[in-house]
């Protein structure tokens, strides 16, 4: 248990200044004096969500891959694996910025908001897509670091990033009048000041430990250093774990792209409603990342290490922890929603609407718990074909009661569908452990 929360705690310090963010970018738009200023962020948000979670591999097979290394004692390949991973984030994210036009307009094709709120989500979009080479880095230096058993780096890091981006935010919106502007360009630059940390973190804690092992058996040329990096067994095994990351990634943008635009089509108020609700949801999935996180690091080096036992062990601890969250969320969401409400906007139409579908937040604790402690375990385990099969079952529930109950129920019935594919994730993956579990001991038994 002690290990759990050594990785977990700063894990979630890390985590928490995310969904904080988003609170913060809410509020200040929302006290701009028009409900199309927060439907613009949600609208701009969810397209970089969708990019970002698509690239979402970088960070979770980074994390897998690297734990169970560092349980067989190889750093030659610990080492092969940053250097792979931010390789593969910086390529990605130069063509991103060279196809953002297309991007955009096919996105915004989808959501179909309202003039304004799609003006101002593009001129979002274009400023914020040039953070891209610091994020999707940021997301192959954190699996790193996670899988390194280190969470401390990455809570530095978010916690230097995102009180950047919120002072940044705050002084280009209010001091200088810039608006959406203000918010986008504080992401930008503050998404190059986590970078710059990593970097100087990297340099500093593994320099004198990492170097000698990456010489070790590497080529003293150039194309035969390259030839190292891409070896065909270990970008197989790279591309193939992330491959069905990659997979499991496109359900989970199909349910979100699909709740915002049914949001969106539903009105701007129903929009900046669900924007609201969806902090909730946002803190407590960043809340229990941290529980999962932990899940990668302590699972994935047990089954690199073939210690079935401890793997056992974190199994069953973490979820002693994921049900006293259950109990914690449930009580704050319950008693403290209406302060929230109040606290992100000053729009009364708002409030009342937001508080109108408040059950769904407090059911969201209860519905969500199981799929974020499975998915920290999976990925340590690199059990991905589990995950993808999962999402997949969920993603077509989802789809089921959206088409059944949004027609008659409206946002409730929205709500509903989006609450029963998380049960069902948790549910689905429950079901699959057990392969997991008879896998892990399969393989032990032959090595």
């Amino acid at each position: 248990m002690k290990k759990i929360f050594r990785i977990a705690l700063p894990s979630i310090v890390s985590n928490i200044t995310v969904p904080l963010l988003g609170l913060v970018d809410v509020s200040i738009t929302g006290h701009l004096g028009s409900e199309a200023y927060i439907g613009a962020i949600a609208v701009g948000g969810m397209m970089f969500n969708i990019i970002y979670w698509l690239f979402a591999f970088l960070r979770m097979g980074t994390s897998g891959m690297t734990s169970q290394a560092l349980g067989q004692r190889n750093l030659h390949e610990v080492t092969l694996l940053l250097l792979r991973s931010v390789g593969v984030a910086l390529c990605a994210s130069l063509i991103l910025i060279a196809i953002q036009i297309p991007v955009s307009t096919l996105a915004l094709h989808f959501i179909q908001s309202s003039p304004t709120v799609t003006r101002l989500a593009l001129t979002y979009f274009h400023i914020c897509i040039y953070g891209a080479p610091a994020a999707l880095a940021l997301f192959a230096l954190n699996g790193w670091f996670i899988g390194m058993q280190n969470s401390h780096t990455p809570m530095l890091i978010a916690i230097i990033q995102n009180i950047s981006n919120i002072v940044l935010s705050y002084c280009f919106v209010f001091g200088l009048n810039m608006k959406v502007e203000g918010v986008a360009l504080g992401t930008v630059l503050a998404q190059y000041i986590g970078l710059l940390v990593a970097l100087l973190s990297l340099h500093s804690h593994y320099r004198r430990h990492l170097l000698p092992h990456l010489h070790e058996g590497m080529p003293s040329s150039l194309p035969g250093i390259l030839g190292q990096l891409c070896r065909y067994e270990a970008i197989k095994r790279f591309f193939t774990v992330n491959r069905d990351i990659f997979l499991r990634t496109l359900c989970l943008v199909g349910v979100h792209f699909t709740f915002v635009s049914a949001g969106a089509r539903l009105g701007d108020t129903e929009l900046a409603v669900n924007t609201l609700l969806m902090q909730f949801f946002t803190l407590y999935s960043y809340f229990m990342d941290g529980f999962a996180f932990a899940g990668e690091a302590i699972a994935g080096k047990a089954i690199g290490a073939n210690n079935h036992r401890a793997y056992t062990l974190v199994v069953r601890h973490l979820f002693i922890c994921g049900a006293l969250m259950i109990i914690l969320f449930t009580f704050i969401y319950a008693t403290g929603s209406t302060t929230f409400f109040r606290l992100l906007t000053n729009d009364s139409g708002v409030i009342a609407l937001a508080t109108h579908y408040r059950i769904w937040i407090i059911l969201i604790p209860l519905c969500g718990m199981a799929a974020f402690i499975w998915d920290g375990i999976y990925i340590g385990a690199t059990a991905t074909r589990q995950m993808l099969i999962s999402m997949f079952i969920s993603l077509l529930i989802f789809i089921v009661l959206y088409l059944l109950l949004v027609p008659s129920l409206g946002n409730h019935g929205l709500w509903i569908a989006f609450l029963s594919y998380l049960l069902m994730r948790g549910i689905v993956q429950t079901v699959l452990a057990r392969e997991l579990r008879v896998k892990n001991r399969l393989r032990r038994s032959e090595e």
